[in-house]
């Protein structure tokens, strides 16, 4: 089967056909940077990490765009609070973005447009839809007309025009021609960031800035475009609105993550239960809070506890005591080794995680048993399917990303373990066994396990 993937705008399973064979073109709303970002942000990262992995392995050559809104109200309202000028906020916290998704080891974008560096694009747009009758500029504003656009405006959340809300996305509705009317551009306030275009200073609104950048680096119609469930009223559906009245196909496929919730609430900033990635992987080792978030299907909810939290990294520590274990008989694995067509044929029904990595698990309980029996044929076969199942997922523990081949000590405390290990060897053999553990023991003391196998010593940093 190829991939099928659920589309948000026909509730339905589809099967994937890009736009250009044989390429895959993906935008994913990113961060809003007026905070840092807790789990429930970076599931989406994860998630959409996933995705971008399993269609290059599948063949394709993908382009991955995930923006940055930079410029917001609520960017504008932190700033005011600390007393900072809004561009110190905005990049503060997408550093803290960055950082966090290099951290859960997401692969860096194709591209990672800002709204501030696109402003040209947004002009662009906005002169198009007014000159096609579905945007107007009133007090400093533009707006988009949803009423030139109601026979289509709802489509992807299901609803109907009469019964929308109004936008509230403005400080004076009467300059609308009607309340559901949502801002393009919203004109010149004091103290903030401005910009010039042919109706006067001002900053862009929300929605404006996807549909400008997605285009710009994807092309007018592109294959998916993601974002977590919430963005789908009124964010995604303004951004449909607005591309498709100025004449873009734009996305031909919509993918949403549901959400993370703590009890019956939704995670967010301001209910005030966030937990921040820095604190997270304070619990638990970055590699096993991504397959936290990697094991439930992208499209369910997660309840967040402590409980499922260690009982996921307990779950992960199994997969890597195998892959360590074998890795000591095994030294090359075959790369190009075929995936089990099980793990294949989860993932390509709307990327089921849950099944894939049950797979995983069960390749992992056959590598136990080969290892048991000393079966080196059989131990080099699950070996290569296990941990060419878990490049996918991107939580390969052999990886550079976990290793901890990226850090700059990485090669120091390698070669101070050898030489510490060596030492314990020469103890041993001359019978001083107080002098072994003492170095035993201070290795400990230092976060460094040591185990004993029959390959000789194993060490790892202590969890």
């Amino acid at each position: 089967m190829s991939l099928h993937i659920y589309d948000t705008s026909t509730r339905a399973i589809r099967e994937f056909v890009p736009v250009e064979a044989g390429r895959a073109s993906i935008y994913l709303c990113g961060a809003t940077v007026q905070a840092p970002p807790h789990i429930g942000h970076i599931r989406s990262g994860v998630n959409f990490d996933v995705l971008r992995r399993w269609l290059t392995r599948s063949g394709y050559d993908v382009t991955f765009c995930r923006n940055v809104t930079d410029i917001d109200d609520k960017i504008i309202r932190v700033a005011a609070q600390e007393d900072v000028p809004w561009f110190v906020v905005a990049e503060r916290n997408q550093r803290a973005f960055a950082w966090a998704y290099d951290t859960l080891g997401c692969l860096p974008p194709t591209v990672e447009p800002r709204a501030t560096g696109h402003v040209p694009e947004m002009i662009t747009l906005m002169q198009r839809l007014i000159e096609l009758g579905h945007a107007y500029a009133s007090g400093g504003d533009v707006y988009f007309d949803v009423k030139s656009y109601a026979d289509r405006y709802g489509s992807l959340s299901n609803q109907k025009l009469e019964n929308m809300r109004a936008a509230a996305d403005t400080d004076d509705e009467s300059c609308k021609r009607d309340p559901r009317d949502f801002a393009l551009w919203k004109g010149e306030k004091p103290g903030e960031p401005t910009w010039p275009t042919p109706w006067g200073p001002g900053r862009p609104g929300w929605h404006l800035e996807c549909s400008a950048m997605a285009t710009k680096y994807l092309g007018p119609t592109f294959d998916i475009h993601g974002g977590g469930i919430d963005l789908i009223f009124p964010h995604h559906e303004n951004e449909i609105a607005q591309s498709q009245a100025a004449g873009d196909g734009f996305a031909n496929f919509w993918m949403h993550n549901g959400m993370l919730k703590i009890g019956a609430e939704k995670m967010s900033k301001s209910l005030g239960n966030s937990l921040l990635i820095p604190e997270m992987v304070q619990k638990v080792r970055p590699v096993e809070l991504r397959y936290y978030l990697a094991v439930p299907h992208y499209r369910s909810p997660i309840e967040y506890s402590e409980e499922a939290l260690q009982e996921a990294a307990a779950a992960y520590q199994r997969i890597e005591g195998f892959v360590t274990r074998a890795a000591e008989v095994i030294h090359d694995v075959d790369a190009d080794a075929p995936l089990p067509q099980a793990f294949v044929d989860a993932l390509n029904d709307d990327l089921g995680t849950p099944q894939a990595l049950a797979v995983v698990h069960e390749v992992v309980r056959e590598g136990n048993v080969a290892l048991a029996r000393g079966d080196k044929e059989a131990v080099a076969r699950l070996l290569a399917e296990t941990q060419n199942m878990l490049d996918v997922l991107g939580l390969d523990p052999r990886s550079p990303q976990w290793r901890g081949a990226g850090s700059d000590l990485a090669p120091v405390v390698d070669a101070l373990v050898a030489v510490a290990l060596e030492q314990r060897k020469a103890a041993r053999a001359r019978k001083d066994y107080a002098a072994a553990d003492a170095i035993r023991d201070q290795l400990a003391a230092a976060g460094i396990t040591v185990e004993d196998t029959p390959h000789g010593p194993r060490w790892e940093l202590s969890r």
